[in-house]
């Protein structure tokens, strides 16, 4: 870790998650109008879920990409050029009509998004102690809840009084806010390209452990995936319950993430291991199992605050787990390689789901990818624990630092 003053620096770390909860939100405002626009011109099907897949496959498929240039240019540098040119697509996204345009722009928009994510992540380590991550990585969580709970109901309001144009230019805005944080952070990284940094390239599969970390959540999240589509059919067939009774059932995890980045960011960093974090996984995947159970909408109320105070925590853990794990120098490609996997499994299950609706009865389908969930993590504990007690391939690379600054 390259953190070098000895006292953390709160005031970046409120200024970061300040910015990721406005992005957050702006993000999913435009996704959420950009939907309910295809949805009521008669474009059908085919078009949301080709939304959906543009907001997504970006992510999975440039990880790489993002990562080598998160760690390779200055953060300031990405954010301001970034948040500029996404503004500038969601100005343009505001104009046009055609699904086609309209699913391109989203694509491109995320495309940004795989950059500026490993960035942002790589610099909330460089701005606190190492024993203040936990708390840090948890403020930063829940305000991207935050921003993740207002945007749904803020674009159905601004939709139905005044259109979508004006929501998609609040998101344009939105994305200024990385420019302000850009310019504002005082810690950046500046990543030195030396002949070292060259010789020691990173690779996932070179940490065993880190490797069996990623791979386990990619596994785990595909299920998820093809859970959330599955709750639809099983809250509003199944168990009979309204729009607004599924509105509210499913707020209850936001909920607990709020709850559980609290508590999860006050845990000590020493009890942060990889065989805790599949005991964590675990525990997003139990309130599904058990609530294939219930026999009304309102007894999955505490099992999914439950599951979002376990989500909240796995968010925790795996910063902390990363940044213990990785020389600070390729930080951005360890994030985007997790976040690269874990979206592409997640894209794999909801494909998946959607025939699978057709044909099976959702409680059953729910306890049975609940159930995959949890025989994964439990499998993965014990092999996890082997792994730890050997030498990873990586431990013998040379550590390189990352040049860190608190100038303006």
């Amino acid at each position: 870790m390259s953190f070098t003053s000895d006292e953390s620096r709160w005031a970046d770390v409120y200024l970061v998650s300040g910015t990721r909860a406005v992005s957050v939100c702006g993000d999913f405002l435009a996704a959420t109008t950009l939907a309910l626009v295809l949805q009521q011109r008669g474009h059908g099907g085919l078009a949301v879920s080709g939304l959906l897949v543009a907001a997504s496959l970006p992510l999975a498929l440039l990880a790489p990409i993002g990562g080598r240039i998160a760690d390779r240019f200055d953060s300031r540098t990405i954010l301001v050029a970034a948040g500029l040119i996404q503004s500038l697509i969601c100005v343009a996204l505001a104009f046009v009509h055609q699904p086609v345009a309209i699913i391109g722009l989203v694509a491109l928009l995320a495309a940004g998004l795989a950059v500026t994510q490993p960035t942002l992540a790589a610099l909330i380590p460089q701005m606190v102690r190492p024993e203040d991550l936990p708390k840090a990585s948890g403020f930063n969580q829940t305000a991207g809840v935050i921003g993740t709970l207002i945007a749904p109901p803020l674009a159905g309001v601004l939709l139905g009084q005044f259109g979508a144009r004006p929501p998609l230019l609040i998101d344009a805005v939105s994305y200024l806010a990385l420019v302000v944080a850009g310019l504002a952070v005082k810690t950046r990284r500046r990543p030195a390209l030396t002949v070292q940094t060259e010789a020691a390239p990173f690779r996932v599969r070179d940490d065993r452990l880190l490797a069996i970390m990623i791979g386990t959540m990619a596994v785990v999240m595909a299920g998820v995936s093809a859970i959330n589509v599955v709750e639809i059919f099983f809250i509003r067939d199944t168990l009979h319950a309204s729009t607004t009774t599924y509105g509210l059932v499913s707020a209850c995890w936001a909920a607990g993430m709020l709850i559980g980045s609290v508590l999860f960011g006050r845990v000590p960093r020493a009890w942060i291991t990889v065989p805790v974090l599949f005991l964590i996984v675990a525990g997003t995947c139990l309130p599904a199992a058990v609530g294939a159970l219930a026999t009304s909408a309102l007894m999955l109320v505490p099992l999914l605050l439950v599951g979002g105070i376990f989500n909240a925590g796995v968010n925790v853990f795996v910063m902390v787990i990363i940044v213990g794990r990785v020389r600070a120098a390729a930080h951005g490609r360890a994030f985007a390689a997790l976040n690269g996997a874990v979206q592409l499994a997640g894209l794999i299950g909801l494909v998946a789901a959607g025939p699978l609706v057709e044909r099976f009865d959702p409680r059953w389908l729910l306890a049975s990818a609940a159930g995959i969930g949890l025989v994964v993590c439990l499998a993965a504990i014990p092999v996890a624990r082997r792994t730890a007690d050997k030498p990873s391939l990586a431990s013998p690379q040379p550590r390189i630092v990352t040049p860190v600054t608190a100038q303006g």
